[in-house]
């Protein structure tokens, strides 16, 4: 069983900045690339960003690009994400995410490309 725990939410006033960090335990994980997708209340989970290790490019989403910063460690399955100028629309569950395999252009944005996922971590930012 493969568990992968967030870490890093909390509260924050608009134009402040989270950490968020992702970690895979239990049963060895051979992903191709993780990363990270949220929810906000009434809206449907979206993509944020992510990394695929095998060509090392990293997506974002066109409404965090330029704010956001995801790196990460594959030997070690684990992810983060640098969240800066946080705009009260980042409000949501986010969730972090691992795939066994490979992430193309037109699949890494979508859920059903991972095949692992987090409880997710809340952010909340405050206008």
């Amino acid at each position: 069983q493969v568990q992968l725990v967030e870490s890093g939410g909390g509260l924050v006033q608009a134009g402040g900045s989270l950490r968020l960090s992702c970690a895979a335990s239990g049963r060895t994980l051979s992903s191709y690339g993780m990363g990270w997708f949220r929810q906000a209340p009434g809206k449907e989970r979206e993509f944020v960003a992510c990394v695929s290790w095998r060509s090392g490019n990293t997506y974002y989403a066109d409404s965090v690009k330029g704010r956001f910063t995801i790196s990460g460690d594959n030997a070690k399955n684990m992810v983060n994400l640098q969240m800066n100028s946080l705009k009260p629309e980042d409000t949501a569950l986010y969730y972090c995410a691992a795939t066994s395999t490979t992430l193309y252009s037109h699949t890494y944005y979508q859920s059903n490309a991972y095949d692992y996922w987090g409880q997710g971590t809340q952010v909340t930012v405050s206008s």
